[in-house]
């Protein structure tokens, strides 16, 4: 039973193998002599007279009596002395004369093929493979021929490039070849070449004709990597183009006088523009330095607009100028950069830099608007005002002191419809949406609780809401009976606070080491209490404001409205929002308090804390919390 088990685990299988015959060594070398004969007539092209099904059984017996490796070794070297002692020395006969054509010719007569039994069973290079590699040490790489092939496909190129008519086809298939012995220096000629090539197409040149001839040589190198080259040297060698003739140029470029970037801005040229941009888009900083360029140009038209020599300025036409300027700028970024987002943010933030450098911009977009919506002034149709009023929102946006543009433009509108003469209803209605949509609302979350559930039973302070919350708050409670507790609220303010903060030196830097930069305009979420918020929107309207002023306007309870202001005023560095003065923790009447313009925060959204309550506040609210529970435990007693 053992036995049987042990049988049925072994699982053999039988093999039958041929009965070996037995060759002598001497019909062995009689054979090869034979094929190293038959090889040598071939390879001097003698082969007429040879029985090719002979030769391949003579091979085939050989392999088949495991003599593989004597005929595989005297094939190698039969082959390496006909390379060493024939090709080469014919090759470096040629090399003033027909050298690519001979050295093409003896590698075309240097393929062969065998049978791959011997090969495959004990893994050394196939004769295809032998023969390229003997091919390769003997005769490419050999000294001067490796140098003189190298030099002439490198001559042959370059002069292609030159524009002489080139036929080539380099069968170089060897990857170590082609890297080591062509590529290389392929590309270090190449950068050689597009270097001075560069220097001649800026001297001789406008930019748009540069950049017109950089996009035909960068095709062109791809065309003869398609053509004559392997295809990885086109990545390289593009890179090489790009390189030489865009990134060590394009300051040159973009400035060029009577050609470059600025020249193209102000002929509306928008279709070289549009090469450019493609062109530079390629390279690393390209785009940023063709903003740049931009930039300055822009900010130098925007400053000529809005500058404020002379007081006899029209208004509409100071508006007007700015409204054609920024349509010339949506036109460059739409049809030329790609409505590119570094462009975009660029042309936005430039445009709001120059508008608010004259103080009068909010009273000039107000008087332009009035002049749009009064009627039988330009005769104008309802929709070509609605068109013109829609360009005109987008300088509001730009604008950073709306609350003065607020004042002129209800002035202006009263003083329309007094005297019956805006164009329409409906177009007044529709430029006041216009503003509420880009002023934004208010977002109000009401948390609503009985009167029981509320944690203490004291008085709710007193506190006039600024009329935009208010409203909120009036439409959420119709038709409900709510009291809002003001202490208890919170609100998120959108602040945006525009003074440069200046050393002595002169240079600017941000409080909390956070740099200003650009038009020193800061914009910040500031989270801050009911009463801290009734505060600090009093100040859209005004600079100043006293400690008295402030309480009779918002009449928020002595106690809080010190709290409030000191939290504001006399908090953490980075939390002063306020600046006062006198300058002292304490809060009296007759200080003064202004808006911190010079305010910054590394962060975008800025916690104000609320100065603690003094220890009687709290003690008196744990008082009433404690008189609650004993009173709550009395009528449950009852």
């Amino acid at each position: 039973m053992s036995n049987l088990k042990g049988s049925v685990k072994k699982d053999t299988k039988m093999r039958i193998r041929a009965f070996p015959m037995t060759m002598d060594e001497k019909y062995v070398n009689n054979i090869w002599d034979l094929l190293k004969n038959a090889i040598q007539e071939i390879q001097r092209k003698n082969n007429s007279g040879l029985s090719f099904e002979e030769l391949y059984r003579n091979a085939y017996t050989m392999v088949l009596h495991k003599h593989g490796e004597k005929l595989y070794t005297g094939l190698r070297q039969v082959v390496t002395e006909h390379l060493i002692n024939k090709v080469r020395e014919d090759v470096l006969n040629s090399l003033n004369n027909n050298f690519l054509q001979t050295l093409n010719q003896a590698w075309n007569d240097h393929q062969t093929a065998m049978d791959r039994v011997y090969v495959q069973q004990n893994n050394v290079e196939n004769v295809y493979n032998l023969g390229l590699i003997i091919f390769r040490d003997q005769v490419v790489r050999y000294g001067c021929i490796r140098d003189h092939l190298r030099q002439t496909l490198l001559d042959m190129i370059a002069r292609e490039r030159k524009g002489e008519v080139m036929l080539m086809i380099l069968g170089l298939e060897g990857r170590s070849v082609y890297e080591e012995d062509f590529e290389s220096p392929f590309l270090e000629m190449s950068a050689e070449f597009f270097q001075m090539e560069s220097q001649k197409f800026l001297a001789e040149n406008s930019a748009s004709v540069y950049i017109k001839k950089v996009e035909a040589r960068i095709n062109e190198e791809i065309e003869r990597v398609l053509h004559c080259l392997d295809k990885s040297t086109e990545e390289p060698i593009v890179k090489v183009v790009e390189r030489e003739l865009i990134s060590k140029h394009m300051k040159t470029i973009v400035e060029m006088e009577n050609s470059g970037l600025v020249h193209m801005l102000k002929n509306g040229k928008t279709e070289d523009l549009g090469c450019m941009y493609k062109l530079f888009s390629r390279v690393p900083n390209g785009l940023k330095t063709m903003c740049e360029c931009m930039s300055s140009y822009l900010r130098e038209q925007g400053k000529a607009l809005v500058s404020e020599e002379g007081e006899g300025k029209n208004p509409v036409d100071y508006i007007q100028g700015l409204l054609d300027l920024k349509t010339r700028f949506d036109r460059f970024l739409l049809e030329s950069f790609n409505n590119d987002r570094l462009f975009k943010q660029t042309i936005a933030g430039d445009f709001e830099y120059f508008l608010n450098l004259n103080s009068r911009s909010p009273e000039y977009l107000s008087l332009f608007i009035d002049d749009k919506l009064k009627k039988g002034v330009k005769g104008l149709t309802e929709q070509e005002v609605e068109s013109i009023l829609d360009k005109a929102m987008v300088l509001f946006r730009f604008m950073q002191e709306k609350d003065v543009f607020e004042r002129y433009y209800k002035q202006h509108l009263a003083r329309r419809l007094l005297t019956n003469k805006s164009v329409s209803d409906d177009s007044e209605k529709n430029m006041i949406s216009k503003l509420k949509v880009s002023l934004g609302g208010v977002d109000l979350t009401v948390r609503v609780l009985t009167t029981g559930y509320w944690p203490t039973q004291s008085a709710t302070p007193k506190c006039t809401i600024p009329p935009s919350p208010r409203h909120a708050f009036e439409v959420f409670r119709s038709g409900r009976q709510l009291t809002l507790q003001h202490h208890m609220g919170s609100a998120d303010l959108n602040a945006t606070f525009h003074g440069p903060i200046k050393k002595e030196d002169g240079s600017e830097v941000g409080v909390g080491g956070a740099q200003v930069t650009g038009s020193n305009t800061r914009k910040h979420i500031l989270q801050v209490s009911t009463f801290q918020m009734t505060i600090l929107i009093l100040f859209n309207n005004r600079e100043k404001s006293t400690f008295e002023e402030i309480q009779q306007e918002t009449d928020i309870p002595e106690r809080e409205l010190v709290r409030a202001l000191q939290s504001l005023a006399c908090g953490k560095p980075t939390q002063r929002v306020l600046t006062k003065e006198p300058k002292s923790k304490e809060i009296e009447n007759g200080h003064v308090f202004t808006v911190n313009d010079q305010f910054t925060s590394k962060l975008h959204r800025v916690k104000i804390q609320t100065v603690a309550a003094r220890w009687d506040g709290l003690r008196r609210t744990w008082q009433k919390v404690d008189a609650q529970e004993h009173e709550s435990s009395g009528h449950v007693a009852s």
